[in-house]
């Protein structure tokens, strides 16, 4: 069996935000062009697979038919502002979002069928910020809900984990299995004040979901160090004992220093050593099964080769990756200290932390 599906597809370059959107073409193409050039693509542990368009009746399983419906109008009238805030639209966007969630989901169908142990989406548009009937933050459909909500509804499971590691909290994500403990959502974050506005360490989910919501906010400034003890100490103990029978990655690569959309300073090594852990995790809890799935990450000097360290870590080909890592500053690391113990206090209710 081959280690790693990489699904792609050259369809979604053909979604277009705008001359100087950050959500461009370029993100996929300087991706391909490292996977290629560092020969990744040519090992016998990785394969580039092409995805198919998702259906109508897939769509549903996030989204409102109205929302379906006004996406694939704004489209075939030429495209434009989706949302009030930064969510543009081009004529194909509307196939290309379609195809987005397609790839999501081959990738979770070439996993649980046993053809790949994990697999890649790099797909685009990103998805964690759309909610049953909104966009938001250059996202049109939620690519990882609707893969997580097929895998409760087509493969029968029960115990589901979405890690979002994108810089900014996946508000679209949360609201749809805020009510749900099938779905475990870990959410590490920049502080969300200033946007999404959701994400507070409070927000731990409603009814049966209560304790399985799970938001890690950290301030402006994080580096390697407070953001990956965040993930030791909340993220990892919790995924051990909720025993994932599944694991989704919201990949975004928008935690780097440089990163012009974001506001945290991770250097590449973090994502080497989260994919690391949880790639451990998904051996120990789920028969190594994991997809991860491209969300943000807009620094295009950088992007390609963070994107290749996490493809290589899942098909266990080795790659080297040269990084400078942010110094602690010491307001910051207090802050992001103080957040921890609140999180870890906050879900002792529920979970078994160590305080």
């Amino acid at each position: 069996m081959t280690k790693t599906a990489v699904v792609y597809s050259p369809k979604y370059l053909n979604h277009k935000a705008g001359l100087h959107h950050p959500e461009s073409p370029s993100r996929l193409r300087v991706i391909l062009r490292e996977l290629n050039k560092s020969r990744l693509l040519k090992n016998e542990n990785c394969s580039l697979v092409e995805p198919d368009i998702a259906s109508i009746k897939d769509l549903k399983l996030v989204h409102e038919s109205d929302y379906i419906q006004l996406v694939q109008r704004i489209c075939r009238s030429g495209g434009g502002l989706l949302d009030l805030g930064d969510t543009v639209v081009s004529p194909k966007s509307y196939e290309v979002a379609r195809l987005a969630v397609g790839g999501t989901l081959k990738a979770v169908d070439l996993v649980m069928t046993g053809k790949f142990s994990n697999a890649f989406a790099l797909v685009r548009p990103p998805g964690h910020h759309a909610g049953p009937y909104y966009p938001m933050g250059f996202c049109v459909f939620n690519n990882i809900a609707v893969a997580a909500s097929l895998l409760l509804e087509n493969f029968n499971l029960n115990r589901v984990l979405i890690l979002d590691i994108d810089a900014h909290h996946g508000n679209g994500t949360q609201e749809t299995f805020y009510r749900s403990k099938k779905v475990l959502y870990i959410s590490l974050h920049e502080d969300p004040s200033l946007f999404p506005l959701t994400g507070f360490a409070e927000e731990n989910g409603e009814d049966e979901g209560l304790g399985y919501t799970v938001n890690i906010p950290l301030p402006f400034g994080t580096n390697d160090k407070i953001y990956l003890k965040a993930f030791n100490e909340i993220a990892v103990p919790i995924i051990t004992q909720y025993k994932p029978q599944f694991i989704l990655v919201s990949t975004g690569f928008d935690n780097h220093r440089t990163d012009p959309v974001a506001e945290l300073s991770l250097s590449a090594y973090s994502y080497v050593k989260i994919f690391d852990a949880i790639l451990e995790s998904a051996s120990k809890l789920c028969q190594g099964r994991l997809v991860a799935a491209l969300e943000g990450g807009y620094n295009l000097r950088f992007l390609g080769k963070m994107a290749a360290a996490v493809t290589a870590r899942m098909a266990e080909i080795p790659y080297s990756i040269r990084d400078k890592r942010s110094g602690a500053v010491s307001e910051i690391r207090k802050t992001g200290e103080k957040m921890i113990e609140k999180v870890k206090k906050i879900h002792s209710s529920f979970w078994d932390m160590k305080l």
